[in-house]
């Protein structure tokens, strides 16, 4: 049986984190996706409202971690994957914003990884396309990114994993950075060759590829064993809504909005034997509180649904 995960996001909480662990184990997780990104959102970001919760020190971060890495360890809940604070540039930015992002948040958040011996981090590439002419000049700016976290990653044993992504143009959801598959196969294995480890990897987000309409079978089996996590999630097709799989309908019928028979297809295609994680923090405001653990529980056991369709 493959593993299930989930966001700590809205189930783990600061004042109490052993609490939120247990939750999860009892829903039926073994692994979580601990929700780094929620310690500075990306509407503050986008803002320029820094709460300069990486100005500490990072044995200060460590302390402040602690309890989560205890209460993990303690609820038999392995963290497998780590979301960083995103965007990591901003373009209309002020030049201390993006250098705070680039040399504290950043290199702090490996940092914080590696204190809860976790191998993967997701990081959004750069939003560019439009301001720089086209998606390969984006991709430049990105790797700069990459090539200065890589030794750290490196040393650390991190794998930094990008993730498809979509944009905005008038009122109407496009493709963002890395969803080209094959352009994407090729960089990683360039970049790994260089440094002569995994330091990049790809992170196969469901619900950005549902927005923009991508081929879930194809772009995952293009992927291959470069895909290293995952973010499970269903929407209408229109707004990114983190929702619980199958979800949402395009026809009376009842055809899934999303394409999880390809996805499932996909995994089956590579051998996919990681970790079924879901980025689902949303369900659990959407749903009333004295429905969390049921919620949860009913996303693990579509994890579980879905890996059995997959080792089949």
């Amino acid at each position: 049986m493959l593993e299930l995960g989930v966001q700590t996001k809205e189930a783990v909480q600061d004042e109490n984190p052993a609490e939120g662990f247990s939750l999860l184990r009892q829903a039926g997780f073994s692994c979580a996706d601990f929700s780094l990104n929620a310690y500075l959102l990306n509407l503050d970001i986008y803002g320029n409202n820094l709460n300069r919760f990486f100005d500490a020190s990072v044995q200060e971060l460590e302390e402040f971690f602690t309890p989560h890495k205890e209460g993990a360890a303690k609820a038999g809940i392995r963290i497998h994957q780590m979301h960083m604070p995103y965007p990591i540039y901003v373009p209309q930015g002020s030049t201390e914003l993006n250098d705070y992002l680039w040399h504290q948040m950043a290199p702090k958040s490996l940092a914080v990884c590696a204190f809860f011996g976790c191998r993967y981090i997701v990081v959004h590439g750069f939003k560019l396309a439009r301001e720089l002419g086209s998606e390969d000049r984006e991709w430049t700016q990105t790797e700069k990114f990459i090539h200065y976290l890589a030794p750290q990653a490196r040393e650390l044993g991190i794998t930094l994993c990008v993730e498809n992504l979509y944009n905005g143009l008038g009122g109407h959801m496009i493709e963002g950075p890395c969803c080209n598959a094959r352009k994407m196969a090729e960089r990683i294995d360039r970049i790994n060759e260089q440094y002569g480890c995994e330091v990049l990897g790809f992170c196969f987000d469901t619900g950005h590829a549902n927005l923009v309409g991508v081929d879930m079978e194809e772009f995952v089996t293009v992927l291959g064993s470069r895909l290293k996590v995952l973010h499970i999630h269903d929407n209408d097709g229109i707004t990114d809504l983190h929702q619980i799989p199958y979800t949402f309908a395009r026809t009376r019928e009842n055809r899934a909005s999303t394409d999880w028979q390809g996805f499932i297809r996909g995994l089956q295609n590579i051998h996919y034997r990681g970790v079924l994680n879901f980025e689902t923090a949303p369900v659990l405001t959407a749903f009333p509180q004295g429905l969390r653990k049921e919620s949860l529980t009913f996303i693990a056991t579509i994890g579980k649904y879905f890996a059995k369709r997959i080792l089949c």
